[in-house]
């Protein structure tokens, strides 16, 4: 429609010109917008304020030239001139109501925009350590990575889906050691307890436990094996139930065989076996909220050298030096000027011992995306915003300017009937991402986590998200489009396990068959149905240009509002006493299934389901 009123308005100006009602002039914008409030019209054009200078004109005399030429058109039902020269153009019933076809015939491919222009984007989420399972926090970056995905591919992008996996540098080693510690400590209780490693792995979750309880360490002899694990790895440990679960696997599969092995040699060999069990996990969660990655990329490829001879970050630092962005200094480092890109310091990437730095992976790293894409996005945790100053940096070095974006994420948190859920870094104590989801639903825990912009923190209450109520969002949102399946299987004269084995689709044709005279959906509450229907294009493509997929959760919720306003305010089917018109009834269930469709495909952009019954 906006097209359609541009059209209108520079074929309205040419004639008013030519008339010698308005000077000549070049028309650059016609400032086609959809005002706020509908008593000014369903569209507005700012032509005449934004061009009164440019044609040495009252911007008033312009719009009233343009609306005495406008063409007639059977969209348009009347235009009035506001203000100082605003064009409010009124459309006819019929024409706000051709966005029900629109979205009944369209489909998943309603309001698709091409804002995107195809460009090659990548975006990287999640990116957890693969060292213990995915707590809450990476969920939401699952939640709002994969979402921001679906709404930037809606909108025209071509997106690549990465997660980079940090499997190099001592977090994998202290990985591997806390795996080591548990798997000795196992034995050292069989041994000393004679029992099997079912009984010494209760044993040692039990010390585990005591531990946790005794905050003020008052009870030392209840956890001497906890204890004796922190003092030997330090704080650093990883110290979940988890690692002892592993630690017992390993036992099972290859008994006392490294009882009295070299203990690098046993550290390798859990670390990698432990490493790959919980990528394995990462990617099953991952798939389970419907998270799926086109590229998991390994950081330890970036130090691996390949037939060339040499590594990425050799590569990336060969480049970065030739171009006179690295130096050394007398200890022997190497550094990044990242201050002649704006970062507030310059950064050691290698230091004098020889050691690369972490932000040597990240070099290589964002340089290797930029040999695939145009367009990188890394969605990192508000906790790293300090880093992006000297990654920018890099990019903007290795000659990507304004080419790499970062949305932050507030962190989550968690809550049970309003009140906090207790959690310990320290002592190893949380609530993992698969437990969540296994409480909750897959369904419930991505609408939640998506339903607020990135940059606020988000109050998860699992007993709320829980909630079968109208209170509930996610609830409230697959009620209203279940409510609708009800109404056409009704309509359609279909049972509920007929209609799953036809599709809702074949349920909609055969209970509203044939064409459909929208222009009979005059009722207030359906011309509300038929704008908010209209305003998705913009919202879809204002949120994928600001990163921001919250907004659907907003939008569908507020659909679904104005399709129970309707359904209160209008009869749908014919019942004793009260009689329909037939035609209305088809006209109605139409409005019914195009909102149907909508509520589905704006689900299906957060990664939620659509559920025909409740």
């Amino acid at each position: 429609m906006p097209e359609k009123i541009e059209e209108l308005v520079r074929a309205a100006l040419a004639a008013a010109i030519e008339a010698g009602d308005v000077p000549a002039f070049e028309l650059d914008d016609c400032g086609i917008e959809r005002p706020a409030d509908t008593s000014h019209g369903e569209w507005t054009s700012t032509m005449a304020l934004k061009s009164a200078k440019l044609a040495h004109c009252a911007p008033r005399k312009i719009a009233d030239a343009v609306a005495a030429h406008l063409p007639a058109d059977p969209v348009i039902e009347k235009v009035e001139i506001a203000g100082p020269g605003f064009i409010n153009f009124y459309l006819s019933v019929a024409a706000k109501n051709a966005v029900f076809a629109e979205a009944r015939e369209q489909g998943m491919d309603f309001a698709k925009s091409n804002v995107g222009k195809g460009i090659k984007t990548q975006v990287e989420f999640v990116s957890a350590n693969p060292v213990g399972p995915m707590h809450v926090g990476h969920g939401r970056w699952a939640a709002l990575g994969d979402s921001m995905c679906r709404v930037m591919e809606h909108a025209g992008y071509n997106i690549e889906r990465e997660f980079w996996i940090n499997d190099y540098g001592n977090q994998m080693n202290t990985f591997g050691n806390s795996i080591s510690k548990r798997y000795m400590q196992l034995a050292d209780i069989m041994e000393k307890q004679g029992c099997d490693i079912d009984a010494a792995r209760d044993f040692l979750a039990q010390d585990r436990d005591n531990y946790v309880q005794d905050e003020a360490d008052e009870h030392l002899d209840s956890h001497p094996y906890m204890d004796e694990f922190t003092a030997d790895l330090g704080k650093d440990s990883y110290g979940g139930t988890y690692i002892i679960d592993e630690a017992a696997a390993f036992w099972k599969s290859d008994g006392d065989k490294w009882v009295n092995a070299d203990p690098q040699e046993r550290m390798l060999s859990f670390r990698e076996r432990g490493y790959q069990k919980m990528l394995k996990d990462m990617k099953e969660t991952c798939h389970d909220v419907r998270c799926d990655f086109d590229v998991w990329m390994s950081e330890r490829t970036m130090y691996q050298k390949d037939w060339t001879g040499t590594s990425p970050v050799e590569r990336a630092y060969a480049k970065l030096d030739e171009m006179g962005y690295l130096y050394t200094t007398d200890d022997g480092a190497l550094w990044f000027k990242s201050t002649a890109f704006g970062d507030d310091k310059d950064r050691v990437i290698k230091k004098s011992n020889g050691d690369y730095t972490y932000f040597s992976s990240d070099i290589a790293y964002h340089w290797n995306k930029f040999q695939r894409v145009d367009l990188v996005l890394d969605i990192w945790g508000a906790d790293h915003h300090g880093y992006i100053a000297r990654v920018k940096a890099v990019c903007d070095a290795l000659g990507y300017p304004n080419q790499f974006e970062v949305p932050l994420g507030q962190f989550v948190n968690l809550l049970r009937s309003g009140k906090p859920v207790r959690m310990s870094k320290r002592k190893g104590t949380m609530i993992t991402f698969r437990e969540l989801i296994d409480e909750v639903g897959a369904d419930a825990a991505r609408y939640t986590l998506v339903s607020r912009s990135s940059n606020q923190t988000i109050d998860f209450d699992i007993d709320a998200v829980k909630e079968k109520s109208q209170s509930n969002p996610v609830y409230y949102v697959q009620y209203a489009h279940a409510r609708i399946c009800s109404i056409l299987r009704k309509a359609a004269g279909v049972t509920p396990e007929q209609a799953d084995l036809m599709g809702m689709e074949n349920v909609a044709v055969k209970a509203i068959y044939g064409d459909v005279n929208y222009a009979l959906l005059s009722d207030p509450t359906e011309l509300a149905l038929s704008r908010k229907l209209s305003e998705l294009q913009d919202l879809i493509a204002g949120a994928a240009r600001d990163r921001a997929p919250f907004r659907i959760t907003h939008y569908v919720e507020e659909l679904a509002s104005a399709f129970h306003s309707f359904y209160a305010a209008c009869q749908v089917l014919p019942s004793e006493g009260h009689p329909v018109d037939p035609e209305l009834v088809r006209a109605r269930l139409a409005a019914c299934d195009a909102v149907r469709s909508v509520i589905a495909l704006c689900l299906s952009l957060i990664g939620v389901s659509a559920p025909t019954r409740m």
